[in-house]
């Protein structure tokens, strides 16, 4: 059985890496991010809910009595 030539195997694997670094180095320095992020105001609403109205109480079964 012929033996496997893994002579080339690091230089191809090396030079994989580096192209992926810099293709990923050229991608992110494409990238426009904005110079001076402006503030968002948040408001909160409130939401008709019914059941604030009430008084709910909730019963665990370990409360309630004994039948």
């Amino acid at each position: 059985m012929p033996q496997l030539d893994t002579s080339s195997w690091f230089i191809t694997a090396l030079s994989t890496a580096i192209t992926l670094f810099i293709m990923m180095q050229l991608k992110i320095s494409l990238h426009n991010f904005p110079q001076t992020p402006s503030i968002k105001s948040v408001k909160l609403t409130k939401s008709n809910n019914p059941r604030e109205l009430k008084w709910t109480k909730i019963y665990s079964p370990l409360s309630l009595p004994q039948q």
